[in-house]
């Protein structure tokens, strides 16, 4: 039995749905599910039967029905979001149950567990349009990727956009360090490192460290270069689905973990300084690329050698042109990050590029 869970609920002011309606008198069945609800950051309300309350039934997100409870909700009004829960995978009444209550879904624990945390974090949440995901990558070594994609995430947030940059290369020195950020209270991605599954958006948002009014996901001081693929992949998809613009700095090399984070992206920026030999590594970095990302295209950086400009170096890569970066001065300790400066030569890039992909979705 299939249907989708819809939303009957306005968001909360925050963007979170209120938690879901649990329906049951099986006590082992309600802690398995404030489990769940606990596991997924939501607060469910609880109930023995239809509630008194008048609303309630009808404007909550999602409602779990206990297999127990089902003959008392025979005369409830029909819904969508209704999910049948039980354990006896043999009980064959179960689906006449479930149509008898209008019941979306059928659930058996504990087979689907993480299908049911999925669902309840998706109504805690309040999932809208997932983030625009651009990720951002150097040609060479030292091409400016880095500079590049602080200065559009600091760009993004000017504009009133929720933003977050996530360092997804571990030798870069973090990008803490380049927002002037590295002793600010907040997790780093060594803290991720064990998630599997689904991470919640919220959290991992009010977790991470508050640089220049977005959120930063970087590198502690400590040994760990490396998170699992699996973790990479919980992390950015939690990071999606918050909405706004998420902007990612990523290593030249490709293992697992990198193609997880390529496997997020809507478009990648490929930075490439405009001389023959940085073109011919850069060629070799899109062309790795390219076997995970579709929509691949090139920043150039000047100066630029005899006989090249920015069209001649996207016609040799053969990919889209965005423009050329242009050089503003590093910034200094104590003082702005790269796009810092509102009228600044970068910034206005940064800005002209978030117009010409407009940014939907929360945050903004």
């Amino acid at each position: 039995m299939a249907g989708a869970i819809t939303h009957d609920r306005p968001p909360a002011a925050d963007g979170r749905q209120g938690g879901p309606l649990i329906v049951t008198e099986d006590a082992e069945l309600l802690d398995d599910l404030l489990r769940l609800c606990a596991a997924a950051g939501a607060r469910p309300e609880v109930h023995h039967g239809v509630p008194e309350r008048r609303g309630s039934w009808e404007a909550a997100p999602l409602v779990l029905v206990g297999d127990d409870a089902a003959r008392r909700l025979r005369g409830a009004a029909r819904r969508r979001g209704v999910v049948l829960v039980g354990r006896d995978q043999d009980d064959s009444g179960v689906w006449r149950r479930a149509v008898e209550i209008g019941a979306d879904h059928v659930l058996m624990l504990p087979d689907g567990e993480q299908w049911l945390v999925d669902r309840i974090a998706d109504v805690a949440e309040g999932v809208g349009r997932p983030a625009l995901t651009v990720g951002v990558l150097g040609g060479r070594g030292g091409a400016g990727a880095s500079t590049l994609a602080c200065a559009l995430a600091v760009t993004s947030a000017r504009e009133g956009r929720r933003t977050l940059l996530v360092d997804a290369d571990p030798l870069g020195g973090g990008l803490d360090v380049l927002l002037g950020g590295e002793a600010a209270e907040g997790l780093r991605w060594p803290a991720f490192a064990a998630s599997r599954g689904r991470v919640g958006g919220g959290a991992l948002e009010e977790s991470l460290p508050e640089l220049h009014a977005l959120r930063v996901l970087s590198w502690d001081r400590g040994d760990s270069v490396t998170i699992p693929p699996q973790a990479v992949r919980a992390v950015l998809a939690a990071a999606r689905r918050r909405g706004g613009a998420v902007v990612v700095d990523l290593p030249r090399r490709i293992d697992e973990g990198v193609t997880e984070a390529l496997a997020q992206l809507d478009l990648g920026l490929l930075v490439v300084p405009a001389d023959l030999r940085s073109i011919a590594a850069a060629g070799r970095v899109a062309s790795a690329v390219g076997m995970v990302l579709r929509d691949l295209r090139v920043a150039v950086r000047g100066p630029y050698a005899p006989g090249l400009d920015d069209r001649e170096v996207a016609r040799l890569l053969g990919l889209p042109l965005v423009g050329e970066v242009p050089a503003e001065p590093p910034p200094l300790d104590g003082g702005q990050p790269p796009g810092g400066a509102a009228r600044g030569p970068l910034a206005r890039f940064c800005a002209a590029f978030w117009e010409r992909l407009p940014v939907e979705g929360g945050g903004v």
